[in-house]
């Protein structure tokens, strides 16, 4: 188990996926040296919708997620396509409670008297508002699911049509066929087009 990641293939990567329940811990943190880098680069797409000066990283929205996925006992892993479209889903949620949190925290601070001349000092809410988008995405989930988690492997994920397409066992043609709808309508509803 001490290989070099290049020798194991994606069908071993699959196996491993499949028994992880049952994986010793030194071969579970080996798979998680694998997957590692599809994992960081789940998070860097998540967090490039995110603020500047968000208090989350990619490595620890990464490391996140993974700790909440290796508690999963019932979930049966396909192959990495189909785990990494759980990882960015939990991603998406880490990130959505974060958000949810964040704004209590907010609602619970202390009171600070604002002046006209203070406004300015406010600044400009982001303009893509991560809560939001996950509304206007649990709406068009009740629509269209298979099209919401298209716009969720997506938009958040950062996968590309052909992982989509693996991920969920569609075809090519079907899912870019749910992102253009599902974008039209999201657009729509969220107030952008």
């Amino acid at each position: 188990m001490s290989a070099p990641a290049e020798v194991f293939d994606q069908g071993q990567v699959t196996q491993w996926l499949s028994a992880l329940d049952g994986l010793q811990p030194q071969a579970a943190n080996r798979l998680f040296e694998l997957l590692y880098d599809d994992l960081r680069r789940l998070a860097r797409s998540h967090m490039r919708r995110e603020d500047s000066g968000h208090t989350l990283s990619a490595t620890a929205l990464a490391h996140e997620a993974w700790f909440r996925m290796a508690e999963q006992t019932r979930t049966h892993w396909k192959n990495r396509s189909h785990f990494l479209a759980v990882a960015s889903t939990m991603m998406r949620r880490i990130l959505v409670n974060h958000a949810l949190a964040h704004r209590a925290a907010k609602r619970d601070a202390e009171l600070v008297p604002v002046t006209l001349s203070g406004l300015d000092a406010l600044g400009a809410p982001p303009d893509r508002d991560l809560v939001a988008v996950h509304e206007a995405l649990l709406a068009f989930e009740a629509v269209d699911p298979r099209a919401a988690k298209v716009v969720e492997l997506r938009f958040f994920g950062g996968l590309e049509n052909e992982e989509i397409a693996d991920a969920m066992d569609l075809s090519l043609a079907t899912v870019k066929r749910d992102w253009t709808l599902a974008r039209a309508w999201l657009r729509r509803e969220m107030g952008a087009g």
